[in-house]
């Protein structure tokens, strides 16, 4: 394939391609509606021939669609308008070896999204959408091809389309100091969602149990009164680790609390556990946990920010060194009164990792496993109403003292 193709092929594909034999139609605008639905019988990622991949995707219709690939690491990516993923299992649909792993699911509301990383740079050598005149079934017909990795790295990024990509970066207004006794803009981050499911236990996934339960944390801190709280997310769709720290920013949230509740295969591992921003992680195994959130973002498809240039990193560090203390303190806090609710608490409940979605300079932020899909125990605990109930009664009480003392600490600096 030129580099010309190459290029092409990563632009947004507003028709149905033609495809082979019975199933083809002529190519040209199509007008889709209603979301479409994969057949998994008629799907499947399998090795071709000596080097090439073969991508087979049935669905109940014809929708829009792009390809573009992403370099670092490598993967192919696939947009659609929409597909409904249900019945779809990643064990099954790849059979292949050259494809290291794939992931699908909702990216943004109304777009779906799945992801194939490759084990080596690969180029789409054929495309084509086809769609049956009589049932309006479609199918997606790929062929992957390998190729040079230089070329790959050249040709390799996410086409500019203005419903995908984030705004032009602004000037954000300075940050208005609210009365003492203004509620407490809290930003409730539910971690994972849509394209990233996070753990998974049978048919219970991360992604889902933190959507729930920080629907259920907002509900206890708004009927408590002195509280303004803020989702990340409120449905089950992707959003990148940059987009939930710059939401908070926008909204000029006093509180930043990401929600979570992995699993890690090594070793064992109970009960709740406070996380604050470390360059160093406290141990292996928060290590391995910011490695992995960080890393579902690439996973996913979406792009890490660029590191920030010298000027602005010394910024954002004399502004931690304000924000740092109090961050502590806010994790302190949580970790006693979670505490006080007996828990489970984790032995070494107060750790430390260099999670990307901690890293607001001016916003006091920290993550909550609250337990461990690992863990029979927490995971019984987790999928229980009652216990979900009182362990969001224990984190705002965490908050309401933390933000008590916050205020006495400032009351007595500017005396």
């Amino acid at each position: 394939m030129s580099r010309f193709l190459a290029r092409l092929m990563g632009l947004f594909l507003c028709f149905a391609m033609p495809g082979q034999g019975a199933l083809a139609q002529q190519a040209g605008p199509q007008e889709f509606s209603a979301l479409a639905r994969i057949i998994p019988d008629g799907s499947g990622i399998t090795d071709q021939g000596r080097d090439e991949v073969a991508i087979k995707l049935t669905l109940s219709q014809g929708v829009p669609y792009r390809i573009f690939t992403l370099d670092e690491p490598r993967r192919l990516v696939l947009d659609f308008q929409e597909v409904d993923w249900t019945g779809l299992n990643r064990e099954d649909v790849l059979q292949g070896e050259r494809i290291a792993q794939v992931r699908f699911g909702t990216y943004v509301p109304g777009w779906s999204r799945m992801v194939l990383e490759l084990t080596e740079s690969m180029q789409v050598h054929q495309a084509a959408m086809s769609v049956d005149d009589v049932t309006s079934r479609a199918r997606l017909d790929l062929v992957l091809s390998p190729i040079q990795n230089e070329e790959f790295a050249a040709t390799s990024g996410a086409p500019h389309d203005p419903r995908w990509d984030l705004p032009e970066p602004e000037t954000l207004p300075e940050r208005v100091e609210r009365g003492e006794d203004a509620p407490l803009r809290v930003v409730l981050d539910a971690g994972h969602g849509g394209i990233d499911p996070g753990a998974e236990v049978g048919n219970t996934a991360e992604k889902n149990l933190m959507l729930r339960f920080a629907r259920e944390l907002r509900d206890v801190l708004v009927r408590s009164g002195g509280f303004d709280v803020i989702l990340t997310r409120d449905g089950d769709y992707f959003v990148s680790l940059e987009q939930r720290v710059a939401l908070a920013q926008r909204a000029q949230a006093d509180l930043f609390v990401s929600l979570h509740a992995d699993s890690l295969s090594e070793g064992l591992a109970h009960g709740a556990t406070v996380y604050v921003l470390s360059d160093e992680a406290s141990d292996v195994a928060s290590a391995k946990l910011a490695e992995r959130h960080n890393r579902a973002d690439l996973l996913a498809g979406a792009e890490l920010a660029d590191t920030d240039d010298q000027v602005t990193g010394i910024l954002l560090h004399l502004a931690r060194q304000e924000t740092q203390p109090r961050t502590k303190q806010l994790a302190r806090s949580l970790v006693d009164a979670m505490t006080q609710t007996g828990g489970p608490m984790n032995r070494r409940p107060l750790r430390s990792a260099g999670f990307s979605v901690l890293k607001s300079a001016d916003i006091p932020s920290v993550l909550i496993e609250i337990g461990f899909l690992s863990s029979p125990r927490d995971l019984k605990n987790l999928t229980d109403p009652s216990w979900r109930a009182g362990m969001a009664v224990a984190i705002r009480n965490g908050l309401v003292q933390w933000h008590e003392n916050d205020v006495a600490r400032r009351n007595l600096v500017r005396q």
